[in-house]
């Protein structure tokens, strides 16, 4: 086996991580991330395991990188970024600079490290993960929230500025640690070399790259094979992020994260993200462990005050920095506490910096066993910090007057020349309640306003990534988080028809019903899942109607079938008569047939 040390490094890096992110998910309540990181750092105490050959896991790294990247890049959203740029632009530079500014500081003043490695330091703890920060604000429901968009933003900012450090890195090294006088001159062209492939790269991607990449998934998408979609996703990926960096002197970093801001410009940027999601997912996985391999275990022994001591940086410095920052641009005391709880920890643009930075020889690998020790504590700690958020917002505003001005702050209107995210509700009684933003929704809405419905269309995304016209009078749309009672109450459902639930899991739907059953008891209540066995998570909810992926298809075509079948020979150029619907038949065979078959398949069930 020891020819193989790709196979042998897959199944030991994959495995381990398995284990450890299980056990700190499951049982230690903290983010799978943490146990990919002590995967990599345990994988050495594991001999009886297929051994993990270290420049292997670099280089799959480094593929996690771009994917992350590209990632990073089909989710960067300008109009995301325009919403909340009053506060996340000024805010997330003036943080970046104050904790770079400290963090150099302290190492140079309380270590003693050189000016090169004390930058380096300082640049590691600006940047929090935004994978880390997604996950958080998901368990805390705050994704949708203003206080949410507001600190994914500031993120976004982050994530740019960082990409702009990694692309400045090589000239500040060759600064830092050249020999003798420093040449000014050299300098500046070294710079300007270096922005101006980063521009050419640029303006070739975001010029020409905005109409072939689009053009190319649309060619490849009409072949109807997803696996073929897949290949060219992650073939224009890498491919750009390889070109980036042997044509342009550009980060494959810096390439890949704009060939996923140019895919997002296609209207099959959601395919694209869904479909690469998995290999981003297992290559990132890889990153992580590669990480953990390059933190020396006995740094928590050895140095366990200098690890505490940028924990506390971390967690009281850029805390309070950015904590202040938001309540001095004006927004409630809630996005303060949100915003500094989400940048409580650092993680994966910190390695990617540190470890460019080791490359380039500015420091030496303990500056990544620093860095790596100080991110697992943190990350660890983060979803705790979230869960002061109540608590200490409660504190301030008993103990302090300045505290319950902030709290009673009117949230900014959030985006430009456009109504909030909370639009009015229809006045009328008797709406159709449409729950999600998939590809089933625009039928299901049409079909509905066809049936005289006025619709109230809740999705967890601010715009729809699908044909639906939201300035007609017929339909209002509301953003938010579906199991949040309030938005329930907005979108009327105390006096809707009907609640239509389309593409969310089986646990959140049930949660959904119930709330609406509280809230409305006896509404109709209609649930899209993927498998007909799905419908007993609902057994005890009367008013509840499912239907299944599976079987609607299978009986729509069943109908199809037997319409066509029976249907009495025309000529082609014969229209329909003027009161005939086609669809009628199939409509009134799968009413009928459905209950009928899902007891059918059930009495199958348990026969096998």
């Amino acid at each position: 086996m020891q020819n193989l040390p790709l196979v042998t490094s897959l199944v030991g890096a994959f495995g381990l991580a398995l284990v450890f992110g299980y056990l700190a998910e499951r049982y230690f309540r903290m983010p799978a991330l943490v146990g990919y990181l002590l995967s990599g750092v345990f994988v050495q105490f594991f001999p009886w395991l297929p051994p993990v050959d270290r420049s292997v896991t670099e280089q799959l790294a480094e593929v996690g990188v771009m994917l992350l990247m590209v990632g990073v890049g089909l989710h960067f959203s300008v109009r995301d970024l325009l919403a909340v740029k009053g506060v996340a632009l000024p805010g997330a530079l003036l943080q970046m600079l104050l904790i770079i500014l400290l963090g150099a500081l302290f190492a140079w003043g309380f270590w003693d490290w050189g000016a090169g490695s004390a930058t380096l330091f300082g640049l590691t703890l600006s940047c929090a993960s935004t994978v880390v920060v997604t996950k958080a604000l998901e368990m805390a429901k705050l994704t949708n929230a203003p206080e949410g968009r507001v600190a994914m933003g500031w993120l976004i900012v982050q994530d740019l500025v960082t990409v702009i450090i990694l692309v400045l890195l090589p000239p500040f090294a060759s600064v830092m640690l050249s020999s003798g006088p420093v040449d000014g001159r050299a300098i500046v062209g070294n710079v300007l070399s270096t922005l101006a492939g980063v521009a050419l790269f640029a303006f070739l991607m975001l010029g020409g790259g905005r109409r072939i990449i689009p053009f190319i998934l649309k060619r490849v998408a009409m072949t109807g094979s997803r696996e073929l979609f897949t290949l060219a996703v992650l073939a224009l990926a890498l491919g750009i992020a390889y070109a980036a960096g042997v044509f342009f002197n550009v980060s494959y970093a810096l390439g890949a994260f704009l060939a996923g801001m140019v895919m997002r410009e296609s209207r099959y940027a959601k395919r694209a993200a869904t479909n690469a999601l998995p290999l981003q997912d297992a290559f990132s996985v890889l990153f992580f462990v590669s990480v953990g391999m390059m933190l020396d275990w006995h740094i928590f022994m050895e140095d366990p005050y200098e690890i505490l001591l940028i924990v506390a940086i971390i967690l009281c410095g850029t805390t309070s920095v950015s904590f202040g920052l938001v309540l001095l641009l004006r927004w409630p005391l809630k996005t303060a506490f949100t915003v500094a709880a989400s940048l409580a920890q650092i993680g994966e643009f910190s390695y990617i910096v540190a470890g460019q930075g080791i490359a380039l020889g500015l420091a030496d690998s303990k500056v990544m066993s620093l860095i790596v020790g100080a991110s697992i504590l943190t990350i660890a700690l983060n979803p705790f910090v979230f869960r002061l958020i109540p608590l200490l917002t409660n504190r301030f505003v008993v103990r302090w007057s300045w505290a319950r001005h902030a709290a009673s702050r009117a949230i900014p209107t959030i985006g430009h020349d456009e109504e909030p995210a909370t639009a009015k509700p229809l006045r009328r009684g008797g709406e159709a309640i449409v729950i999600g933003m998939d590809e089933r929704v625009p039928g299901v809405v049409e079909s509905l306003i066809e049936r005289k419905f006025p619709v109230v269309l809740i999705s967890p995304e601010r715009e729809s990534d699908y044909d639906v016209d939201l300035s007609r009078e017929t339909i209002a749309f509301l953003t938010g988080d579906p199991t949040d009672p309030m938005l329930l109450v907005q979108a009327r459902i105390t006096s809707a028809a009907v609640l239509v639930v389309t593409g969310e899991s089986v646990a959140k739907s049930r949660h959904i019903a119930k709330l609406a059953s509280d809230l409305n008891p006896g509404l109709p209540v209609v649930i899209r899942t993927e498998h007909f066995d799905s419908e007993e998570a609902f057994a005890d909810l009367s008013n509840v109607t499912v239907v299944s992926d599976t079987i609607a298809t299978s009986f729509c075509l069943a109908a199809a079938a037997a319409d066509a079948a029976e249907k009495p020979k025309k000529p082609k150029t014969e229209g329909l008569e003027e009161d005939e619907d086609p669809k009628e038949g199939i409509a009134d065979t799968f009413r009928n047939a459905y209950p009928r078959i899902v007891r059918g398949l059930r009495r199958r069930g348990r026969a096998e």
